[in-house]
Order: structure tokens, then sequence, then C-alpha cells
């Protein structure tokens, strides 16, 4: 079967919603990924030499090598979910070795994961496949929880191990954000200065954020403005759940927006929501990566095709996708992230 019959049915009844699907902000005002992408886009930058070379060994990786796009794995869910909650449903993946061949065999651009995964096997795979290293996290056994990331670990210790590039969470809209905001901006200084890109997590995280009619720790404006804080502090890439709504500097009444956001940058289609956070990343600049998002059992495979849809269509870079992928069977775990990345492959599929 074709890839892009394959797609189409994965889609279902959204098919035609968005493959057809023309962008109220036109692709011509953005820098999409192109095989050129890191020249195009950090080669006028501050970055260092050594900087653009991890870049591009990321992007010259894996099934998508030399198309701009990536499709990276990422596992620091024994941590930010607990290992239990993550790991039980296949216990394999306790061991951190069973978390990069899944990406290797998957195909995949990086493999994303903590100091301790990725140092437990780092002699084996550091130069078989690039290492993200994740360097904060919510612990998540205080009691009760809160927003908070904590560094788990030096700048110098992803290197020492052979990272190609690091990451880090900021909990936007979190009373410690700040804080989480002057610690990953010294970070990431550290990271390129010894020639490592470096990959933001650009989470909202406020209950307020919360209301009885919707979430808006998924909307576009709330979510495009926290991209916009990442790549302000030289984040290389972005990585953003996918928005569901908008509205959200509206709904709670706080902070500083534009009706022009709503009805001229955006509009109630996925496509839209998403490329108005695309915009948020200098306009494509930085590369914007939407999350897979929590593993859901049958769906999985055709929700992870279509936020790669979405997220190629509105003009992003790829896909960061976790527990669909691993909280399976490995075989099942490489179709799934092997399907996502047919949906960048497709040349059928164009921006929108």
């Amino acid at each position: 079967m074709k890839m892009a019959t394959k797609i189409k049915e994965l889609l279902g009844s959204d098919a035609e919603k968005l493959l057809s699907y023309k962008a109220k902000v036109p692709s011509s005002r953005l820098h999409l990924p192109s095989p050129d992408y890191v020249s195009e886009n950090y080669g006028g930058s501050d970055r260092n030499l050594q900087v653009l070379r991890s870049l591009n060994q990321m992007l010259s990786n894996g099934r998508l090598a030399g198309t701009g796009y990536l499709s990276i794995l990422p596992v620091d869910q024994g941590i930010e979910h607990s290992a239990g909650a993550s790991f039980a449903p296949n216990p394999d993946f306790f061991d951190p070795e069973n978390i990069v061949k899944l990406a290797i065999e998957g195909g995949c651009n990086a493999v994303a994961s903590t100091f301790g995964v990725l140092g437990s096997v780092a002699r084996k795979y550091a130069h078989k496949i690039p290492f993200l290293v994740k360097i904060n996290h919510n612990e998540f056994l205080s009691y009760p929880n809160k927003f908070d990331q904590i560094m788990f670990g030096q700048i110098r210790q992803a290197w020492d191990m052979g990272a190609t590039a690091v990451g880090a969470t900021i909990y936007f809209g979190s009373a410690e954000s700040a804080r989480q905001l002057v610690e990953v901006s010294q970070a990431f200084y550290e990271a390129h200065r010894l020639g490592m890109a470096t990959v933001l997590w650009c989470y909202t995280r406020n209950s307020a954020f919360k209301t009885a009619e919707k979430d808006y720790h998924v909307s576009a404006d709330l979510t495009g403005q926290a991209n916009h804080l990442g790549v302000t502090i030289e984040a290389d890439i972005i990585k953003q759940k996918l928005p569901e709504n908008n509205g959200g500097f509206n709904a709670m009444k706080f902070g500083k927006t534009h009706p022009k956001v709503y009805t001229e940058l955006s509009t109630d289609h996925p496509i839209d929501l998403t490329r108005y956070q695309v915009l948020n990343c200098y306009a494509g600049r930085a590369g914007l990566i939407n999350s897979g998002g929590a593993s859901s059992g049958a769906a999985d495979l055709a929700e992870a095709v279509k936020t790669a849809v979405i997220n190629k269509r509105a003009g992003g870079m790829g896909l960061i996708s976790g527990r669909k992928a691993f909280q399976r069977p490995m075989k099942e775990g490489v179709e799934l992230l092997n399907a996502v990345q047919d949906v960048y492959l497709d040349k059928s599929i164009t921006i929108a």
C-alpha cells in the first residue's frame, strides 16, 4: 500500500480537512524545513561551528536524514511520570539499552533521555545515534506535587558522554518559572559554548489555565508566547504540545494580546493554531517539534499520524513521540515511529 493511501486511511474522516486546507498565514512568511535548513537558519547566527555541526548531525541521521525534518524518541517519563506508570505497560524499557535500541531500529534522528539512561550505555551507543540529554525534570515524588523543574546534572556531563544536544523544560506560568528561566538560559549558553545544540520543552503550567470550559495549557496564544520566550534564550529547537484551542489570554484576562491574533493570524483549524506556534519560533528560524502525547491504546497510530500531518503542513520541523512508541512491543513501536516518519517523507503532503 502506498504511503499516501495508508496515511489517508489513518486520518479517516479528517483526511480532507487536514490534507487540503490552506492556512490563514501564508507559508511565504516562514522559514521552512529543507535539506539546507542548518545553513539557511543558523548559519548566520551567533552559534559556533560546533553547534552547527551538532544540529546537522541530528538532521543527517535516521530515515529522515537530509530532509530538514526530525523524528526523536524521548523517554524521560521514568522521572516525569514515575518509572512504574511509564514502564509497567512494557517492562523491557526499565532497561535503558532497549530505549536506545528502539530509537535506532525505529529510524529516529536522535534519542532523548536522562543523564542516567544515556550515560549507562554511552560508550556503546553515543557514536551510533545522536544523544539528546534532558538536564532537568519535575521529580514528582515530593508531596504535594509542584510545578517545578530541577537540574539533575551538569552540562559538562552531557558533553563528556558524547551528547549532540541537551534539552530542558521551563514551566512557563508557574511560580518557579523565573528561576527556571535563569537556570536554563545559563545552561544553554554553556551547551552552545561546548558545541551542543539546545532543545527547550516550552510547557505552560498553572492551575488557573484550566477552567471548567477549556484547558488553556494547550491554547495557541499561550503556547505561542511560551515558544517566543524559548527562542529568546536561544533554544535551537522548540518542543511544544499540539494546540487544541485559542484565546487563553482573553479567557484568563491577563497578559497582553491583540485582536488580530485571533482574526488574521489564526482560526480554529488545527493547522492554523500550530502555524501560530511556528510564527512565535521566529517564523521557523528555530524549528518547532510537537509532542506525540500520551498512549491511548489502539488509536495511537492514527493519533500520531494526524499530529505529524498537522505539524508538517503548519511548517513544523517534526515530531518527538515517546509513550505511544515504547509502551508497546518493540516491533509495534518501530512501526509507529516509521508511520510518523512516512508523513514527512511523503512529498504529496505539502505545506499548507
